[in-house]
């Protein structure tokens, strides 16, 4: 028999092809012995099938191929989930967005929080943290006190001198 009539049978599913008629039904190169994904009757080499049915990165485009992430109802590989402001990986981590752009709480805390206006630190209010405004000043609960006592004014009366804000005991001792 002339070697060019010569082909090895390959057998899937309970069908049989020649070597040669296996072929990818994305690329349409033979499979041979290669993996393939079979899906409804047509069969794919791993790149083709990924290309075809792999979800995609919402960041890179990319396919995904295991373990990626889920933000704003998207797939994102977990490498490119990463803060807008200092690109800290976060997935994983504690995180939140604006503009739909996401952010670590630290850059979010320094780029759009308000300042507290005693310590002058992001109040950012993440994991139940609690606040104090008044006006267009904003205080952490912790440092909401009375300007010369330090009394806490938590839940209590003040009154607010110039950018102070006194308990109503220091405010009727005058200055």
């Amino acid at each position: 028999m002339p070697k060019s009539s010569w082909s090895r049978k390959l057998e899937y599913g309970g069908q049989t092809w020649h070597e040669h008629c296996f072929l990818c039904s994305g690329c349409e190169q033979p499979l041979g012995s290669r993996s393939f994904v079979p899906d409804k009757g047509a069969h794919y080499c791993v790149p083709c099938y990924e290309n075809k049915f792999a979800p995609r990165c919402a960041r890179c485009s990319k396919t995904l191929t295991q373990g990626g992430v889920t933000y704003r109802d998207q797939p994102w590989h977990r490498e490119c989930l990463v803060c807008t402001g200092c690109q800290t990986p976060l997935a994983g981590q504690q995180f939140t967005s604006r503009d739909e752009d996401p952010y670590c709480v630290a850059c979010f805390g320094e780029l759009f929080a308000p300042k507290c206006s005693s310590c002058k630190r992001p109040i950012v209010g993440l994991g139940g943290g609690k606040y104090v405004s008044f006006e267009d000043r904003h205080w952490h609960h912790n440092c909401f006190s009375c300007a010369r006592c330090s009394t806490s004014l938590v839940g209590q009366g003040f009154v607010p001198d110039g950018d102070q804000v006194l308990c109503q005991g220091c405010s009727q001792a005058g200055p």
